[in-house]
């Protein structure tokens, strides 16, 4: 009985999906990206890596708005695991953008 209670655990606990690690947008590959943060695929992957190719780091997270195809509902989705070059992510309320002064898309 002890062993089908142990393969049950065991089975349940290798079945649990990983969760999201902290991802620092200044330095993760296209595949880190689009492993480790929620509702990202290849394609936005490969937008952010392009943005921050042509523009520079980003100097907080709420830039990422700025990337074709992401918004605001992203960011906030994913707000806890993401990190910019320091390696820490804005406390809430500071570092980000209100959208009344927030940077036109380029």
């Amino acid at each position: 009985m002890q062993h089908t209670f142990m393969a049950a655990l065991a089975a349940a606990v290798c079945s649990t999906p990983l969760l999201a690690g902290p991802v620092n947008i200044n330095t993760a590959d296209a595949a880190t990206l689009a492993r480790e943060l929620k509702g990202v695929g290849d394609a936005k992957a490969a937008a952010i890596i392009d943005y921050r190719q042509k523009h520079g780091p980003f100097r907080n997270v709420d830039e990422l708005a700025l990337v074709k195809g992401i918004g605001q509902k992203f960011i906030d989705k994913n707000r806890t695991d993401l990190r910019i070059t320091n390696g820490a992510a804005p406390a809430p309320g500071k570092g980000a953008v209100s959208a009344a002064t927030a940077p036109q898309k380029r």
